[in-house]
C-alpha cells in the first residue's frame, strides 16, 4: 500500500511538472491586441507583426478585439494569463481600454499604445504612432489642391467617435481646410454643426464632438454608404456638379466613392483616403479614389517590435517625441506619412515593394 501510494505521488509529481512544462511552452513575452480582422488593414498587421517577431526570435500571440469592448478586455486577460511581459495595443475604443491597460500595467506588463491613442490614463508606457494631424493636414491639402474658383460643394465625414484618432484627423483638416471655408473656396454641404463654426480656425473638443456626431461612419463601409446615400438625396443640383469629399479612411472612400459616382448631377468628385488598401491602391489607378494617405506599416510595425525589443533587453528606448494624453507626458515614436496619388502611386507604392505590381491592373 505504501508502495503503492508512493507510486501515486511521482506520478502525480511528474504529472505536475508536465503541466508545469506544457504552461511554460504557452508562455509568451510580447502580446498584440488589434481592434478587428473586418478591415484589411488590421490583416495586414497581423502578416507584419507575425512575419518580423518569428524572425527575432519572439514568443507572441496576436489576438483581435473585433469591435468588443469585452473581448479586448478579456485578450489582454489572456495574455497576462500567459506571462505577457509587454503589451502592444490598438484600443477599439480610446476610452473604454483605460481599465485593461491599468489592469495590465499592474500586473507588471509595459504597455505600448499602437497606432491609436489612449487618452486620460497613466498606464501607457510608450506610443508608437503616425503623426495623426499631419493625415488630416494632407488629406484637406489635397482637396484645396484641386479646387478652383469659389463656392465648391464639401462633403465631411469622419472616423468613429470612439477612436481618439478620428478627432485628431478631422481636426488636421479643419486646420487647412477651414480658411478655404471662410473664404468662400468651398462650401460646407452636410454639416449643420460644421457650418455653425466655420468662421473658427480652432475647434474646441465639444465643437469637434458635435461635428463628427453628425459625420461620423464608425468606420463602417455600410454606414458610411447610407449616409452618403442620405447626403445626396437631400442636395439639390446646385450642391453637386464638381464635389470634394473629406473621406477618413480607404473603405469609407470606396464605400462614398461608389455612391457618388452613380448620382447623375455628380459630373466630378475629388475624395481622400487613408491607408493604402490594396482595393483603395486599384481604385486610384482606376481614378476611382483620388488620394490615400500611406501609413507605411512596415515601419510602423518594425518600429513597435523594436521597442519591445528594447524593453526586454532592458535598453534604452527609442522615442523623438511626446505625446501628452491628458494625464501624462507619454515618450512617443512618431512616424511621417506620404500622400499617394495616381502620379505618384507607382513610386510609392511599387517601386518602394509596399505591394508587388502583379496586384493590381492598369499599372502603366
Amino acid at each position: 500500500m505504501k508502495k503503492l501510494l508512493a507510486l501515486v505521488l511521482v506520478l502525480s509529481f511528474i504529472m505536475s511538472m508536465g503541466l508545469a512544462t506544457a504552461l511554460a511552452d504557452d508562455s509568451i513575452q510580447v502580446g498584440i491586441v488589434l481592434p478587428t480582422k473586418d478591415e484589411p488593414r488590421w490583416i495586414q498587421d497581423e502578416t507584419r507583426f507575425s512575419t518580423i517577431l518569428d524572425q527575432a526570435g519572439f514568443t507572441y500571440q496576436v489576438l483581435f478585439s473585433q469591435g468588443n469592448v469585452a473581448t479586448e478586455k478579456s485578450n489582454v486577460e489572456t495574455l497576462v494569463s500567459k506571462g505577457m511581459k509587454v503589451l502592444i495595443i490598438c484600443p477599439h475604443d480610446a476610452t473604454a481600454v483605460q481599465s485593461t491597460v491599468e489592469y495590465a500595467h499592474q500586473e507588471g506588463v509595459t504597455v505600448i499604445s499602437y497606432d491609436r491613442l489612449i487618452n486620460d490614463t497613466t498606464a501607457i508606457d510608450y506610443v508608437v504612432g503616425f503623426d495623426s494631424e499631419s493625415v488630416g493636414v494632407a488629406q484637406g491639402q489635397y482637396l484645396i489642391d484641386q479646387a478652383e474658383g469659389t463656392g465648391n460643394p464639401l462633403y465631411l465625414y469622419a472616423g468613429a467617435m470612439t477612436d481618439e484618432n478620428a478627432f485628431i484627423f478631422f481636426n488636421g483638416a479643419w486646420k487647412v481646410l477651414q480658411p478655404k471655408i471662410a473664404d468662400g473656396t468651398f462650401r460646407i454641404i452636410n454639416s449643420k454643426a460644421a457650418i455653425a463654426v466655420q468662421d473658427k480656425p480652432e475647434l474646441t473638443r465639444e465643437e469637434l464632438a458635435a461635428i463628427l456626431g453628425e459625420i461620423t461612419n464608425n468606420w463602417d463601409f455600410n454606414v458610411q454608404k447610407s449616409k452618403a446615400e442620405a447626403d445626396l438625396t437631400v442636395a439639390p443640383a446646385s450642391d453637386k456638379g464638381t464635389v470634394y469629399i473629406l473621406a477618413p479612411n480607404d473603405g469609407t472612400a470606396r464605400a462614398a466613392a461608389d455612391v457618388f459616382a452613380t448620382d447623375r448631377d455628380v459630373e466630378k468628385y475629388f475624395i481622400t483616403g487613408q491607408d493604402a488598401e490594396v482595393a483603395s491602391i486599384q481604385y486610384i489607378i482606376e481614378g476611382k479614389q483620388s488620394m490615400t494617405v500611406l501609413k507605411d506599416t512596415r515601419y510602423l510595425t518594425d518600429a513597435a517590435v523594436a521597442m519591445a525589443k528594447e524593453i526586454l533587453d532592458g535598453a534604452e528606448v527609442t522615442t523623438n517625441a511626446i505625446y501628452n494624453n491628458n494625464a501624462a507626458e507619454i515618450p512617443m515614436n512618431q512616424l511621417q506619412v506620404i500622400s499617394v496619388t495616381q502620379d505618384s502611386v507607382k513610386a510609392d507604392i511599387i517601386e518602394s515593394g509596399y505591394y508587388e505590381a502583379s496586384q493590381f491592373t492598369g499599372l502603366e
